[in-house]
């Protein structure tokens, strides 16, 4: 499906009605969807559940320490509604694993070709910035505390989401491959957590923030509370 703020130039309804045929005749087992706005794979997964059709299993997103916008709807919106979150550039473009420096801001961030080096294509996809360097700083640091490669803790970071299933790596050798797997192996302390969160964090903006002011809790709630009885 193609990514859209406007409605889907195939309607979904058909969309998902193909998915279905194609799950039901044993061509594919499952269906994912990938870099489509989150009010748009609510409605599909609502039609599907309505109608009786394979739901959506799985959706593909970029996700990383540098790229944490999707955490304002699509995440929480996969989690509720049943899809495994798949992120794509874990190391945001290769910048996460400390391979650039200011030196390559030269480039100029977000005016790259699309086509061309690595380098080109993360400074196009605003990866390679100022913010992203001093990200991958912090990265750098927990790493060499922890005895790993800045990689390794980037991917390991992803895994710390509840709602994400594995990330996708984008190893182009087997050294590469093996050092990524070794993400697994990879154990976060809760200040390291929070300095990686820290560095990286972004706005929620509205309706999120607004929710979660003091006042407009009082106003939802009444100071009330609920406690656990053990």
């Amino acid at each position: 499906m193609r990514n859209s703020q406007r409605a889907s130039p195939t309607p979904v309804d058909e969309i998902l009605r193909a998915l279905d045929d194609l799950v039901r005749a044993g061509k594919i087992l499952y269906a994912g969807i990938s870099d489509t706005p989150a009010w748009q794979v609510a409605r599909m997964q609502a039609i599907a559940d309505l109608r009786g059709w394979s739901p959506l299993i799985a959706l593909q997103v970029e996700y990383s320490l540098i790229e944490r916008t999707v955490e304002r709807d699509l995440v929480p919106m996969a989690s509720e509604m049943g899809l495994g979150v798949i992120p794509w550039s874990p190391l945001g473009m290769g910048v996460l694993t400390g391979k650039y420096s200011k030196a390559d801001l030269d480039i100029g961030s977000g005016t790259a070709q699309t086509v061309g080096t690595r380098k080109n294509i993360a400074a196009g996809n605003g990866s390679l910035s100022e913010r992203g360097l001093a990200i991958a700083d912090v990265v750098k640091e927990i790493a060499a505390e922890l005895g790993k490669t800045p990689a390794q803790v980037a991917i390991a970071w992803t895994l710390l989401n509840p709602a994400v299933t594995s990330p996708i790596v984008g190893a182009k050798t087997v050294a590469q491959l093996e050092d990524n797997l070794g993400a697994l192996d990879v154990v976060l302390a809760d200040t390291q957590r929070t300095r990686l969160n820290d560095a990286s964090a972004i706005v929620l903006g509205f309706p999120h923030d607004f929710l979660a002011l003091p006042l407009t809790r009082e106003v939802m709630f009444g100071g009330m509370t609920i406690a656990a009885r053990l």
